[in-house]
């Protein structure tokens, strides 16, 4: 398939704003041990701080934007990857004027056994 086939929702207020998810692959599609997703940060959005028992590979798509990691910012744009240790508090905004896309695989199940926030 094609990503575009798959419509785009929202995010909930208390996740994100101005943003999308798209749920490519998911466990209902037959998956055993990962989702990918499609996220589009509009200009001016963002994706609020949160933190979960599981890891994220990020691989940016488009745009430019600023994600955080733990304590520490960095930014990112078009061509590059990120990795997302468990737990680690984590939050991305859209630091450019076109719309900031990327693609988050997470395992199905949590990867640590804990689910408390880290800010390394």
């Amino acid at each position: 398939m094609n990503y575009q086939q798959i419509p785009p929702e929202e995010l909930k207020p208390d996740f994100g704003e101005n943003a999308t998810i798209r749920w490519l692959i998911k466990e209902d599609d037959g998956a055993k041990a990962a989702a990918m997703r499609y996220f589009e940060v509009r200009p001016g959005g963002k994706i609020k701080p949160h933190h979960h028992p599981w890891e994220h590979e990020i691989f940016v798509v488009k745009g430019e934007g600023r994600l955080r990691i733990g304590r520490k910012w960095y930014d990112v744009r078009a061509g590059d990857f990120i990795y997302v240790p468990p737990n680690t508090v984590h939050e991305y905004i859209n630091a450019g004027e076109e719309s900031f896309e990327f693609i988050c695989v997470i395992p199905l199940k949590p990867t640590v056994d804990e689910d408390k926030p880290l800010e390394c």
